[in-house]
């Protein structure tokens, strides 16, 4: 259950045995973490009591930032085997979470700590929310995805991905995808819940995004279902499901989805 701060933050402990490392060198070692979620930002993040932190790597910021973190009233250097890293930890300034520290995670701002862990699992780019829900479900359903008319999948065996706060994502197998119609990507993007994605985009012409189609080659055991299966963005194709046109659906990714590049 969400506790709220006067600041607007919301928080709740976590029973989660949570490590945090900067290489070699382990600086959280905790087993009374709390869930951070500050206002705009739908992912939650991690503070700890200062008694599980490696406080003597932490250095006073020496270019402490503004505004960020909700205002924090404290930031710190880590100073980890000659390396300095600026402001890769702060205090929030709710008196509900006096005592805490929280730290940057490399992967999501590329500063911070390298490796983080839940128990014996290692976990990417934030923490994953006890409120979010994944699930990857076999299904007979028949999914056709078209791209300027030009349809790129169809199937009658696809995994419906089912996540909290976003649309279906509809997995489908290589053999029912023109792959050929599609290049490689450079771009390879990770997600707590699913593992790290490869991704296409496509050929042809029109105004569809680059980076449009991906797939885990590797998910995560609890997404193991979409292995090496092809998705797409449903803010930027046509799917039609059981004969059904979808809407295409306004999500944080619409704006974000990258031009293709000139040719």
């Amino acid at each position: 259950m969400n506790l709220t701060t006067a600041e607007g933050l919301l928080w709740e402990p976590s029973e989660r045995w949570v490590r945090g490392c900067k290489g070699e060198v382990t600086v959280v070692d905790s087993r009374h973490p709390v869930l951070v979620w500050e206002p705009e930002v739908p992912v939650p993040l991690y503070a700890f009591p200062r008694g599980e932190v490696r406080e003597d790597l932490l250095r006073p910021a020496k270019n402490p930032p503004t505004g960020t973190h909700s205002g924090s009233r404290v930031f710190y250097d880590l100073e980890v085997d000659g390396e300095l890293l600026e402001n890769a930890a702060w205090t929030f300034p709710a008196d509900d979470l006096a005592g805490h520290i929280a730290f940057e995670w490399f992967s999501r701002s590329g500063r911070g700590l390298d490796h983080w862990y839940e128990e014996d699992e290692e976990i990417f780019i934030h923490p994953r929310d006890p409120h979010k829900r994944v699930d990857a479900l076999p299904s007979s359903r028949h999914v056709r995805v078209e791209i300027d008319g030009t349809v790129v999948a169809d199937t009658r065996r696809p995994v419906l991905l089912f996540e909290t706060g976003l649309p279906t994502r509809y997995y489908i197998p290589r053999a029912d995808v023109r792959l050929d119609l599609f290049v490689p990507s450079d771009l390879s993007t990770g997600c707590p819940y699913k593992g790290t994605a490869e991704y296409w985009s496509w050929r042809g012409g029109g105004d569809a995004p680059a980076n449009l189609v991906w797939s885990y080659p590797e998910p995560l055991p609890a997404v193991g279902a979409v292995k090496d299966l092809l998705a797409f963005y449903n803010e930027a194709v046509d799917i039609t499901v059981d004969g059904e046109r979808l809407e295409r659906p306004v999500t944080p990714f619409t704006s974000t989805l990258p031009a293709r590049p000139a040719t």
